[in-house]
């Protein structure tokens, strides 16, 4: 058969079957007219050496199989250079699985120093020079109203009900959108009012964590409408103790009407907070700012009620 039939026939190009002749692997007779001439077992040939190359085997490491094939044998495998070329392919992979897994290895030690750097005690960031957001009324009809029952799914895994929190006070600070290193933040971010501040905020209720629990808060929750996954990297780097909600449909502001605002495209929350107690809510913290000293208000509103 012709070049043209056999690349149809094996379901490959031209330019391969030149290539895979060039190595030896595929080896046409010359008709007295000079064209090539491909024997039909050369269908097989070509396509054992297709099906091996998607394996990950470069063309000339599947030879041993192709010669296999051409000495007669019913499966490309069954010879025992086939049997080496599998063993020699899979130590070069495992070597080169040792190889990449090092080097995962140190990058994520490095991301961990790193991560370590950038974990400093939430009074040290004041974003003071920010521009400070204004009380304009959007959160004034929360105080007193029910928690509705919307399901939201958490960082540790589990949902919770936000009208079933449990016996007790819940502290839910609301934010809008925190960095991840390596990712810029939509633009303009610091110049839009109180939309700085998310990982202070966050290294805030980290470290007054015990402090806000012995005043009265049995669980503290942050909130935001990135993804569960998006949330977990901000908990792992910040070592925070309590779980993040993910709200990307938006339910808590279409059942309590609370305000957004729109950055880089994105609808985000604006940074309020929320203390529920036994399923209503008892206090609003709106604005919030500067986000760094905001733990530390929520604990001296909760210790005055001690």
């Amino acid at each position: 058969m012709r070049v043209g039939e056999l690349a149809v026939r094996a379901g490959v190009t031209i330019r391969a079957l030149r290539y895979y002749e060039a190595a030896g692997l595929v080896v046409p007779t010359r008709l007295a007219n000079g064209y090539r001439d491909y024997d039909p077992r050369s269908v097989r040939l070509v396509a054992e050496i297709r099906a091996l190359t998607g394996l990950g085997l470069s063309v000339e490491e599947t030879r041993p199989f192709v010669e296999c094939l051409a000495s007669g044998h019913g499966a490309s495998d069954e010879c025992p250079a086939s049997l080496a070329a599998y063993r020699q392919v899979i130590d070069q992979l495992s070597e080169r699985i040792a190889s990449l897994t090092r080097r995962r290895d140190t990058l994520a030690a490095h991301l961990e120093s790193a991560a370590n750097r950038a974990v400093a005690p939430a009074t040290a960031v004041e974003l003071t020079e920010f521009p400070a957001p204004a009380d304009d009324g959007a959160a004034d009809h929360l105080a007193g109203t029910a928690m509705p029952g919307v399901r939201l799914p958490t960082t540790g895994g589990t949902t919770i009900r936000l009208d079933e929190l449990g016996a007790g006070r819940t502290v839910l600070y609301v934010y809008p959108l925190s960095g991840r290193p390596g990712v810029d933040l939509p633009e303009g971010w610091t110049s839009i009012p109180g939309a700085s501040g998310c990982t202070p905020q966050a290294c805030g209720f980290r470290d007054h964590y015990d402090d806000l629990r012995a005043a009265g808060a049995e669980r503290v929750y942050g909130v935001s409408s990135q993804p569960s996954d998006y949330q977990r990297e901000l908990v792992d780097r910040l070592r925070l103790p309590f779980a993040m909600v993910s709200d990307e449909a938006f339910g808590l502001r279409d059942a309590l009407r609370l305000p957004t605002f729109e950055a880089g495209g994105l609808t985000l929350y604006r940074r309020l907070t929320l203390i529920v107690k036994d399923g209503i809510i008892e206090k609003v913290f709106y604005p919030v700012f500067p986000p760094g000293r905001h733990a530390a208000e929520v604990l001296d509103w909760l210790e005055e009620r001690r």
